[in-house]
């Protein structure tokens, strides 16, 4: 398979520190060309909606503050290169730079680093270049297609990808506020797991339950039962349904049949009124019930993840899956799946196409599953050492 490379591959100070270094070109206006694979040098300051330059000039490990000798002024362009945007940064200076002097451009704000671990990805807009080179065109499967359909396919591709075959998990570190609500994040397409983090840091699974539901069409009644309607006759909906609000007051101990250790004094416990009070409340109990971890609910109306009262202030994971489409054409995809992609696109394309005979449609249909199904087992991630640590303690012998 013939890929196109990352423009060109990072050196050791791009990759670890954010650096771009070159020679001089003995004028006084020296261009740098700033990867695309590196994270932007101005991004938009959210609290003041405004750009921020978020690098610094250095000429001969020198940093520059735009004074004497240099006195230097930046404009940053951007251009195209094989079909990915590069930016361009052009600075200008009172004084020559001599070819023996080297510039350096260094990225600021390590907080908004994102470079590690790129190399394991491919970017979508260089998937869809390579996909050209290698099947589009005279003598070669497919002679001729549009762009935006290869663009559309690989998107779909993703997309599929993303529920059961890349590893698209993503992790948002949240505080459950009093309300005992959090709104689903926006590329959110299906929770994985959410779980409280102890003062230890250690996760504990908050579990959905069907003891509660979350009603899509909280009408309001008249004192006779009956819906009432706005002026255009459209039944009035409250905006918070009373089920939520008895669901949030509730009294998590009486649902789970436990008694907190907040219910008994010291004094109690020595006094045996503990032991009188507990003994044989848990006999029928119901094992989905009985934890003390908490409880959540995804309300679809309003969006949201709701909890039980007693996860108030909990600090949280919530794990969920997202479409891996997020960033458009610079959602990367790892290289492990990279084949299965270019597998699934040759498929989509070729099936809607006219006069392709249909053995070539089926053949390439199994090579998209085959590859596919081998892109699942690289992405496993399954190490040996790793299950053999968690199997350790499965066969152990338990003394009476």
């Amino acid at each position: 398979m013939h890929t196109l490379g990352n423009q060109k591959q990072q050196t050791n100070s791009e990759y670890y520190s954010g650096e771009v270094a070159q020679l001089g070109d003995g004028t006084n206006s020296n261009s740098v060309t700033w990867p695309q694979t590196l994270p932007p040098l101005i991004f938009n300051d959210g609290a003041t909606q405004t750009s921020v330059d978020n690098f610094d000039v250095f000429i001969d490990n020198v940093k520059q503050f735009g004074q004497a000798p240099y006195n230097f002024t930046t404009s940053l362009s951007t251009t195209i290169t094989n079909g990915v945007a590069v930016q361009i940064l052009t600075i200008n200076t009172a004084v020559v730079v001599p070819g023996t002097s080297v510039i350096k451009v260094a990225f600021i704000d390590q907080s908004r680093w994102s470079n590690y671990g790129g190399y394991q990805y491919t970017p979508l807009s260089e998937v869809v270049n390579n996909f050209i080179i290698n099947y589009v065109g005279t003598d070669k499967v497919i002679p001729r297609v549009r762009r935006t359909d290869l663009i559309y396919h690989a998107k779909r591709g993703i997309q599929e990808f993303s529920y059961d075959t890349l590893r698209s998990i993503k992790a948002q570190e949240l505080t459950i506020p009093n309300n005992l609500s959090i709104v689903a994040p926006q590329d959110m397409v299906n929770y994985v797991q959410l779980s409280w983090v102890d003062q230890a840091g250690v996760k504990h699974i908050i579990y959905n339950t069907r003891l509660t539901s979350n009603p899509t069409a909280p009408v309001i009644q008249d004192d006779q039962g009956v819906p009432t309607q706005d002026q255009y006759g459209n039944n009035l909906e409250s905006q918070q349904a009373l089920i939520n609000d008895r669901w949030r007051s509730a009294n998590q101990n009486n649902i789970a049949g436990s008694a907190g250790s907040e219910n008994f004094t010291e004094a109690d416990v020595y006094a045996n009124a503990w032991y009188k009070n507990v003994y044989g409340q848990r006999y029928g109990a119901e094992p989905e019930v009985s934890q003390k971890n908490g409880w959540f609910t995804y309300d679809p109306r309003r969006n949201v993840f709701a909890f039980s009262s007693n996860l108030a202030q909990r600090l949280i994971v919530l794990e969920y899956i997202s479409d891996g489409l997020y960033n458009d054409e610079n959602t990367k995809i790892p290289k492990l799946a990279e084949d299965a992609l270019y597998a699934y696109m040759l498929y989509a394309v070729t099936s809607v196409k006219p006069r392709v005979p249909e053995y070539i449609v089926q053949r390439y249909k199994k090579e998209k599953v085959a590859k596919l199904r081998n892109a699942k087992i690289r992405l496993s991630n399954i190490k040996l050492e790793e299950f053999t640590q968690v199997m350790r303690g499965k066969s152990k012998w338990i003394k009476h």
